[in-house]
């Protein structure tokens, strides 16, 4: 394996504004890469070489120019489901399958101004419909750590083509933990900002009062980087946060002195089994002997999220994928007349699990409906806002599990509920809009796999969050303790 790709972002980024190494070189080395492992792994459903050559000409020319860039170089793994101009952007879905963007992300944009390279478009659970990337109708991801099992979703694309070295920073979507479980399962930190931190323009829309563009990086300090490039206000996102963003790459420290760290009382883990409850006791332990206080706190209606979110999200998701009809783009499927066209290519071009969510969104939203379920879990919604206020009055950031358990084995969550239980953590900090993260934690199972500690910070404070996790990361060093199978 080339070196280059080893190398993490902040310092690619570093070598190549000091023109030790150009973007080209590092840009061929990520290429070679993907070729020689994706057929094993899966990780992009579109690979951009030619367009990775171009980009990184241009910012070669750009640093020859004088120019500051924070990404030089950097190599990046862009979720399938943001557009970028002339590539195929077809959120897993056959619906899509052979839709070419003709407009760029916003969040994309910026890390190409700043000097990323985009090397692929990578796979996710259909239409970021779910908790392990099994959902894609185009392609089979595979974790680095364990090809048997899976990367996690629905960003598992680019978790996985981090942990792979395929990239060294993947952009992922989080609506309810699609990208902080998938980095548990892949060994990598993965950030998801606050609600409207970071523009949605040119998102694929699932969820629309949820979705959030993230960052999933070997390193926090890269993800603060790819987060500093990215966040900021945005005219063509309505939700989009017009307010001052303080740099997180400057806030990163080496110890958590001064902090005050919430652990839920609601959050037992001892069902999850006695190794992975004395994984995550260790976990807050170690935040104590890094210096912070460890206080408990109390979230009321966390055993209520998993049904308000799966309320919520697929009555957002009815009415986003309604616009997927046959009739302007993507797929159609021609019937006897336009009803039996609308009805034959929303059948032939999904799959059951966005089916699934699309008739339980349009259940919740149906007259005599409406009240009883979608405005009660908008209701409980506030409730759970309500409640992190009143906790983070007693603690700085909030530690919780990540995911329930490590990566698991394709197949093996055969039902529905099964596979939202994966969320269980994770789904409140979406609902309330906060910062969260996933940082590596340690292993477990056999064999050994990786866990990530998840860690959540009032709205906005995301400098605080992805500091701590820094002081963390370093103190414990657990990502560089077990290397990828491939």
């Amino acid at each position: 394996m080339n070196d280059l790709v080893k190398r993490g972002a902040a310092d690619i980024a570093r070598e190549v504004r000091a023109k030790r190494i150009s973007a080209a070189e590092v840009t061929e080395a990520a290429l070679a890469r993907v070729d020689e492992v994706d057929g094993r792994l899966g990780c992009y459903l579109t690979r951009l070489h030619d367009l990775a050559r171009q980009c990184a000409r241009r910012v070669d020319e750009r640093v020859a120019a004088g120019d500051t860039l924070p990404l030089a170089g950097v190599p990046l793994a862009v979720k399938d489901n943001m557009c970028l101009t002339g590539t195929r952007t077809t959120a897993a879905s056959k619906i899509l399958e052979n839709w070419i963007a003709p407009y760029t992300a916003t969040a994309v944009q910026r890390m190409l101004d700043a000097g990323a390279v985009p090397i692929g478009k990578a796979n996710l659970d259909e239409f970021a419909m779910g908790s392990s990337c099994e959902n894609s109708a185009l392609g089979v991801t595979r974790n680095p750590y364990d090809l048997k099992r899976v990367p996690g979703g629905s960003s598992g694309g680019s978790a996985a083509a981090v942990a792979a070295f395929e990239a060294a920073v993947g952009l992922g979507s989080d609506t309810g933990g699609s990208i902080r479980e998938p980095a548990a399962f892949c060994n990598v930190v993965g950030f998801k900002p606050t609600y409207g931190r970071v523009s949605r323009y040119g998102l694929i829309a699932f969820a629309s009062s949820l979705d959030q563009i993230g960052p999933l990086a070997r390193t926090v300090e890269d993800a603060a980087l790819a987060y500093d490039a990215m966040a900021g206000h945005d005219p063509m996102d309505s939700t989009s946060i017009d307010r001052a963003v303080e740099p997180a790459a400057a806030s990163l420290r080496e110890d958590l002195k001064g902090l005050r760290v919430g652990i839920v009382k609601e959050f037992v883990t001892a069902k999850l089994g006695p190794e992975i409850d004395a994984l995550y006791k260790r976990a807050y332990q170690e935040l104590a002997d890094l210096g912070a206080e460890l206080v408990e706190i109390s979230l009321p209606t966390a055993d209520y999220g998993l049904a308000t979110y799966y309320l919520i999200a697929p009555a957002e998701c009815s009415s986003n994928l309604a616009r997927f009809d046959g009739v302007r783009y993507g797929l159609r499927v021609d019937g006897a007349d336009v009803g039996a066209m609308y009805e034959q290519t929303r059948a032939g071009g999904f799959g059951p699990e966005v089916k699934r969510r699309i008739l339980i969104g349009t259940y919740a939203l149906s007259s005599g409906y409406y009240d009883a379920y979608y405005v009660k879990a908008q209701k409980a919604r506030t409730m759970f806002a309500q409640d992190f206020r009143k906790a983070f009055e007693r603690c700085d950031l909030i530690a919780a599990p990540a995911a329930s358990s490590p990566a698991f084995e394709f197949d093996s969550k055969s039902d529905p509920y099964s596979m939202y239980m994966m969320d269980y953590y994770t789904i409140p900090m979406s609902l309330a809009g906060l910062p969260a993260l996933s940082v590596p934690c340690g292993y477990a199972g056999e064999p050994a796999l990786p866990m990530g500690l998840q860690l959540a910070a009032p709205l906005f404070e995301e400098a605080k969050l992805l500091g701590a996790a820094h002081a963390y990361e370093r103190a414990t060093g657990y990502a560089a303790k077990a290397a990828p199978a491939v």
